[in-house]
């Protein structure tokens, strides 16, 4: 039995609607997780080295922190380690970095280490990055040592200190 052509057929908008709604979603959530820093982290002097600014940085690339104080600004015993407001492990770092090369392949990974960290935590997770098939590993530092200057009392000038 044949089909009966309807006058006037309509598509139902509300299934596409909903999912479009979720996208929005999801690319803002996903935005503002991505944009999240770690404001305790004080990044080392890097006056000589290539400015970033955030169009300049690969769409791709993965930002990870590591800081020597707590949110509260107490001093820590081991380095915390986070990407966004989430603080994580090495061996989480690894399983990140593996699902994220599997998707998209190679891509650049940024690391913002406190100025005080011990490279013990950088190297941690260096290697947590390179044990996965990443090797394009970058380090962020400030342009210019603004607190170590005459009259600012910031932090000390760091070529003054001895490390631990």
């Amino acid at each position: 039995m044949a089909r009966k052509a309807q006058e006037n057929p309509a598509l139902d908008m509300t299934p596409m609607i909903d999912v479009v709604f979720e996208l929005i979603i999801f690319f803002v959530v996903t935005l503002t997780e991505a944009q999240k820093k770690d404001e305790t982290i004080e990044l080392e002097d890097g006056q000589h080295g290539i400015v970033l600014v955030p169009e300049n940085l690969p769409p791709t690339h993965m930002q990870i922190d590591i800081a020597s104080r707590d949110k509260d600004g107490k001093p820590l015993p081991r380095a915390r380690i986070s990407m966004g407001d989430r603080d994580i492990t090495p061996d989480e770092i690894g399983r990140r970095v593996k699902e994220k090369y599997r998707k998209i392949g190679e891509f650049p990974v940024l690391i913002r280490a406190d100025y005080d960290v011990r490279h013990e935590a950088v190297a941690r997770v260096m290697n947590a990055c390179t044990a996965n098939g990443i090797w394009k590993i970058s380090f962020m530092a400030i342009a210019e040592d603004k607190t170590s200057k005459p009259g600012n009392p910031g932090r000390p000038n760091l070529s003054r200190l001895k490390r631990r």
